[in-house]
């Protein structure tokens, strides 16, 4: 029936004795079974083992780790992209996804630019505790957060906040390093000037060469501040570039900065198409959405129900995920921003709360999905693994 059913398709015919002539005279690729999912997996491992060689202090509250591979080498990325780094503490097994701020260019390692999170889990380990010679592991690189020449055009405005200055750097680092045809123009916003992250090099950079010009913007100066002051808004967006034609809008920050910039953004005129921007974290308090449940307390517990039988407890204000770690339950990740859907997992019964940033496909909506690193518990739930 399946023979009569192909030979109905047109072309069939042809095909098949194409087929009848390569089994008779054309290479057996036996041999060489394995060769190509190994060079695939050079270039897009699942998991590299890096080791800590330097550590560079960049702020009171942030430092850079250099990590090389333990053997072999490091598979290129984009400029923009992250890694997703693991970490093992007080039995919890967890990842934080972070930026490359080293080049592309530079192949010999890559370097991550850690700021400390107030009651931070994984920043304050990589901070305080890990030291040179430790062995990390990690994703490869990944995003879609990077230049691409065909539609961006050559002139660039990167508006960063906080540690949002990571990405910028590696894209920085490329245009300058290569003498690339591009133009860049860095607003980089910070609480205090002790908080801004790599300022001497951006200001190095931006002394030598044209095409690179760098603004330093402080919310909360003291009185003996000179510089720019305020928050990026509209105004000092245009005061600073003069106008918004032809340009390309990179954005890179905390939640807060989204929900105040884009808006300015679009009040320019610049349309969504150029405005492109990084999923950076989810929102600290994402109870404070105007669609969170009102009748839902943060503080509300609620049973989670596994396909195993096994039950977890987990808070309406904590991410799927975080409970299930906690639980020593490990599900693969990588950005934790609901934005790769690696960690989907099917909800069963019950409900969740998506934070804003998560990007749930119609498919997996339909299909009952869900991105267990952005999905709040509202009710007792049950989910399969």
């Amino acid at each position: 029936m399946k023979t009569e059913v192909r030979k109905s398709i047109e072309g069939y015919s042809q095909i098949a004795h194409e087929l009848e002539i390569c089994r008779k005279y054309g290479i057996d690729y036996t041999a060489q079974k394995g060769r190509w999912k190994a060079a695939v997996e050079r270039l897009h491992p699942k998991r590299l083992q890096l080791r800590v060689a330097k550590i560079i202090p960049e702020t009171p509250t942030a430092s850079t780790l250099r990590l090389v591979p333990v053997s072999g080498y490091l598979p290129p990325f984009q400029a923009g992209q992250y890694i997703n780094l693991f970490a093992e503490i007080n039995g919890v097994r967890t990842g934080r996804p972070y930026s490359i701020s080293s080049p592309p260019n530079q192949i010999a390692y890559y370097d991550i630019t850690v700021r400390r999170v107030p009651d931070g889990f994984v920043s304050s380990y990589l901070l305080d505790q890990v030291k040179v010679g430790d062995i990390l592991e990690s994703t490869g690189p990944a995003g879609q957060f990077y230049y691409n020449p065909l539609i961006h055009g050559k002139d660039l405005v990167f508006l960063a906040g906080g540690s949002g200055i990571t990405p910028f750097m590696s894209m920085i680092r490329e245009a300058t390093d290569r003498m690339l045809d591009r133009k860049i123009h860095l607003i980089y916003g910070c609480r205090t000037p002790q908080d801004a992250i790599f300022h001497n090099e951006l200001l190095s950079l931006a002394a030598d060469y044209s095409n690179f010009s760098y603004d330093l913007v402080i919310s909360e100066p003291d009185s003996s501040y000179e510089g720019l002051t305020g928050f990026i808004d509209g105004n000092l967006i245009l005061s600073r570039i003069g106008s918004v034609e032809g340009k390309t809008f990179f954005i890179c920050g905390p939640q807060e900065m989204y929900d105040f910039t884009i808006p300015e953004l679009k009040k320019l005129g610049v349309p969504d198409r150029r405005i492109r921007r990084e999923v950076f974290g989810l929102p600290k308090q994402v109870y404070n959405d105007p669609a969170w449940p009102q009748e839902v307390s943060p503080q509300a517990v609620f049973k989670v129900k596994l396909s195993s039988g096994r039950e977890i407890s987990a808070r309406a204000d904590e991410p799927l995920l975080v409970s299930l770690e906690r639980a020593g339950i490990t599900v693969e990740n990588c950005c934790r921003s609901g934005e790769c859907s690696l960690c989907r997992v099917k909800l069963l019964k019950g409900q969740v709360f998506h934070a804003r940033t998560a990007k749930l496909r119609q498919s997996d909506h339909q299909a009952g999905y869900i991105h267990s690193c952005a999905a709040y518990p509202i009710s007792d739930v049950e989910i399969l693994l």
